[in-house]
Protein backbone atom coordinates (compact mmCIF):
# COMPACT_ATOMS: atom_id res chain seq x y z
CA UNK A 1 0.00 0.00 0.00
CA UNK A 2 2.79 2.40 0.94
CA UNK A 3 4.56 1.81 -2.39
CA UNK A 4 1.37 2.71 -4.28
CA UNK A 5 1.03 5.95 -2.30
CA UNK A 6 4.62 6.86 -3.25
CA UNK A 7 3.72 6.68 -6.96
CA UNK A 8 0.53 8.79 -6.73
CA UNK A 9 2.28 12.16 -7.37
CA UNK A 10 4.01 10.69 -10.43
CA UNK A 11 0.76 9.27 -11.86
CA UNK A 12 -1.09 12.57 -11.29
CA UNK A 13 1.86 14.47 -12.81
CA UNK A 14 1.52 12.36 -15.96
CA UNK A 15 -2.26 12.79 -16.16
CA UNK A 16 -2.18 16.58 -15.74
CA UNK A 17 0.70 16.92 -18.21
CA UNK A 18 -1.35 15.05 -20.83
CA UNK A 19 -4.53 17.03 -20.08
CA UNK A 20 -3.05 20.51 -19.57
CA UNK A 21 0.71 21.17 -19.65
CA UNK A 22 4.04 20.72 -17.84
CA UNK A 23 3.51 23.76 -15.61
CA UNK A 24 0.17 22.65 -14.16
CA UNK A 25 1.66 19.17 -13.78
CA UNK A 26 4.66 20.61 -11.90
CA UNK A 27 2.41 22.61 -9.55
CA UNK A 28 0.37 19.48 -8.84
CA UNK A 29 3.55 17.47 -8.23
CA UNK A 30 4.61 20.00 -5.59
CA UNK A 31 1.17 19.87 -3.95
CA UNK A 32 0.91 16.08 -3.87
CA UNK A 33 4.46 15.75 -2.53
CA UNK A 34 3.46 18.11 0.30
CA UNK A 35 0.37 15.94 0.97
CA UNK A 36 2.63 12.87 1.22
CA UNK A 37 4.71 14.62 3.87
CA UNK A 38 1.56 15.66 5.76
CA UNK A 39 0.13 12.12 5.49
CA UNK A 40 3.31 10.59 6.97
CA UNK A 41 3.37 13.14 9.78
CA UNK A 42 -0.24 12.57 10.83
CA UNK A 43 -0.25 8.81 10.14
CA UNK A 44 3.01 7.74 11.82
CA UNK A 45 4.01 10.88 13.70
CA UNK A 46 7.19 11.53 11.72
CA UNK A 47 8.33 12.16 8.17
CA UNK A 48 11.09 9.91 6.77
CA UNK A 49 14.23 11.74 5.65
CA UNK A 50 13.68 10.40 2.12
CA UNK A 51 10.30 12.15 1.90
CA UNK A 52 11.72 15.44 3.18
CA UNK A 53 14.41 15.22 0.49
CA UNK A 54 11.87 14.51 -2.27
CA UNK A 55 9.67 17.35 -1.04
CA UNK A 56 12.54 19.87 -0.84
CA UNK A 57 13.77 19.04 -4.35
CA UNK A 58 10.23 19.15 -5.76
CA UNK A 59 9.57 22.55 -4.19
CA UNK A 60 12.91 24.10 -5.23
CA UNK A 61 12.95 22.83 -8.81
CA UNK A 62 9.17 23.16 -9.19
CA UNK A 63 9.27 26.79 -8.06
CA UNK A 64 12.10 27.56 -10.48
CA UNK A 65 10.14 25.86 -13.27
CA UNK A 66 7.04 27.96 -12.58
CA UNK A 67 8.81 31.27 -11.91
CA UNK A 68 11.02 31.12 -15.01
CA UNK A 69 8.43 29.21 -17.07
CA UNK A 70 11.15 26.76 -18.04
CA UNK A 71 10.64 22.99 -17.81
CA UNK A 72 14.41 22.35 -17.73
CA UNK A 73 14.42 22.73 -13.95
CA UNK A 74 11.79 20.05 -13.25
CA UNK A 75 13.64 17.67 -15.59
CA UNK A 76 16.55 17.64 -13.13
CA UNK A 77 14.41 16.39 -10.22
CA UNK A 78 14.80 12.63 -10.84
CA UNK A 79 18.49 13.03 -11.68
CA UNK A 80 19.23 14.83 -8.40
CA UNK A 81 17.13 12.43 -6.28
CA UNK A 82 18.70 9.28 -7.74
CA UNK A 83 22.21 10.77 -7.59
CA UNK A 84 21.70 11.56 -3.89
CA UNK A 85 20.42 8.02 -3.27
CA UNK A 86 23.40 6.51 -5.08
CA UNK A 87 25.89 8.65 -3.15
CA UNK A 88 24.12 7.89 0.14
CA UNK A 89 24.43 4.13 -0.46
CA UNK A 90 28.08 4.51 -1.48
CA UNK A 91 29.17 6.80 1.37
CA UNK A 92 27.20 4.93 4.05
CA UNK A 93 28.72 1.58 3.10
CA UNK A 94 32.32 2.45 2.34
CA UNK A 95 32.93 5.45 4.62
CA UNK A 96 30.48 4.96 7.51
CA UNK A 97 30.37 1.15 7.56
CA UNK A 98 26.57 0.96 7.22
CA UNK A 99 24.73 -1.00 4.55
CA UNK A 100 21.51 0.94 3.99
CA UNK A 101 20.09 -1.73 1.66
CA UNK A 102 20.55 -4.32 4.41
CA UNK A 103 18.93 -2.06 7.00
CA UNK A 104 15.90 -1.36 4.81
CA UNK A 105 15.36 -4.89 3.51
CA UNK A 106 16.09 -6.78 6.74
CA UNK A 107 13.29 -4.97 8.56
CA UNK A 108 10.94 -5.38 5.59
CA UNK A 109 11.65 -9.12 5.22
CA UNK A 110 11.21 -9.85 8.91
CA UNK A 111 7.98 -7.85 9.09
CA UNK A 112 6.58 -9.48 5.94
CA UNK A 113 7.29 -13.04 7.05
CA UNK A 114 4.60 -14.95 8.94
CA UNK A 115 7.27 -17.29 10.25
CA UNK A 116 8.90 -16.71 13.62
CA UNK A 117 12.24 -17.75 12.15
CA UNK A 118 14.95 -15.16 11.87
CA UNK A 119 15.84 -14.44 8.25
CA UNK A 120 19.61 -14.75 7.87
CA UNK A 121 21.31 -13.46 4.73
CA UNK A 122 25.10 -13.71 4.22
CA UNK A 123 26.97 -10.40 4.40
CA UNK A 124 28.57 -10.83 0.93
CA UNK A 125 25.08 -10.92 -0.58
CA UNK A 126 24.10 -7.73 1.23
CA UNK A 127 27.25 -6.12 -0.22
CA UNK A 128 26.31 -7.30 -3.72
CA UNK A 129 22.82 -5.88 -3.32
CA UNK A 130 24.22 -2.58 -2.08
CA UNK A 131 26.54 -2.36 -5.12
CA UNK A 132 23.62 -3.32 -7.39
CA UNK A 133 21.47 -0.48 -6.03
CA UNK A 134 24.34 2.01 -6.24
CA UNK A 135 24.64 1.12 -9.93
CA UNK A 136 20.87 1.21 -10.52
CA UNK A 137 20.34 4.61 -8.91
CA UNK A 138 23.42 6.11 -10.60
CA UNK A 139 22.27 4.69 -13.94
CA UNK A 140 18.76 6.11 -13.55
CA UNK A 141 20.24 9.49 -12.61
CA UNK A 142 22.33 9.61 -15.78
CA UNK A 143 19.64 8.13 -18.04
CA UNK A 144 17.02 10.64 -16.90
CA UNK A 145 19.08 13.70 -17.79
CA UNK A 146 20.26 12.13 -21.06
CA UNK A 147 16.65 11.55 -22.15
CA UNK A 148 15.60 14.99 -20.90
CA UNK A 149 18.07 16.73 -23.22
CA UNK A 150 18.03 14.38 -26.21
CA UNK A 151 14.32 13.62 -26.63
CA UNK A 152 11.05 15.52 -26.67
CA UNK A 153 9.30 16.71 -23.52
CA UNK A 154 6.49 14.23 -24.18
CA UNK A 155 8.97 11.34 -24.49
CA UNK A 156 10.71 12.40 -21.25
CA UNK A 157 7.42 12.52 -19.31
CA UNK A 158 6.53 9.02 -20.58
CA UNK A 159 9.98 7.78 -19.52
CA UNK A 160 9.74 9.51 -16.14
CA UNK A 161 6.46 7.77 -15.35
CA UNK A 162 6.60 4.40 -17.09
CA UNK A 163 10.35 3.99 -17.60
CA UNK A 164 11.35 4.82 -14.03
CA UNK A 165 8.53 2.73 -12.57
CA UNK A 166 9.48 -0.16 -14.85
CA UNK A 167 13.18 0.01 -13.93
CA UNK A 168 12.28 0.20 -10.24
CA UNK A 169 9.97 -2.82 -10.33
CA UNK A 170 12.42 -4.92 -12.37
CA UNK A 171 15.20 -3.99 -9.93
CA UNK A 172 13.03 -4.92 -6.93
CA UNK A 173 12.11 -8.21 -8.60
CA UNK A 174 15.81 -9.00 -9.19
CA UNK A 175 16.51 -8.18 -5.53
CA UNK A 176 13.74 -10.53 -4.36
CA UNK A 177 15.10 -13.33 -6.56
CA UNK A 178 18.57 -12.88 -5.04
CA UNK A 179 17.11 -13.07 -1.51
CA UNK A 180 14.52 -15.78 -2.21
CA UNK A 181 16.49 -18.84 -1.11
CA UNK A 182 17.15 -17.25 2.29
CA UNK A 183 13.46 -16.75 3.04
CA UNK A 184 12.00 -19.28 5.51
CA UNK A 185 9.93 -22.18 4.26
CA UNK A 186 6.48 -21.55 5.73
CA UNK A 187 5.51 -25.24 5.51
CA UNK A 188 8.66 -26.73 6.96
CA UNK A 189 10.14 -24.74 9.85
CA UNK A 190 13.88 -24.97 9.96
CA UNK A 191 16.52 -24.16 12.52
CA UNK A 192 18.68 -21.21 11.61
CA UNK A 193 22.36 -22.04 11.82
CA UNK A 194 23.91 -18.76 12.92
CA UNK A 195 27.44 -20.12 12.36
CA UNK A 196 26.84 -20.26 8.58
CA UNK A 197 26.01 -16.56 8.39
Amino acid sequence: MHAIIEFIPLILFFAVFKLVDIYWATALLMGTTFLQVAYSYFKIGKVPTRQWLFFAIAVILGTLTLVFHDEQFVKWKATIIYAVLSLSLLISRYFLGKNLVKQALSATLNNASDSEQEITVPEPLWDKLNILWIAITAGISALNIYIAYNFSLDFWVNFKVFGLMGITFVSLFATIIMLYKYLPDEDEPKVVDKKRS
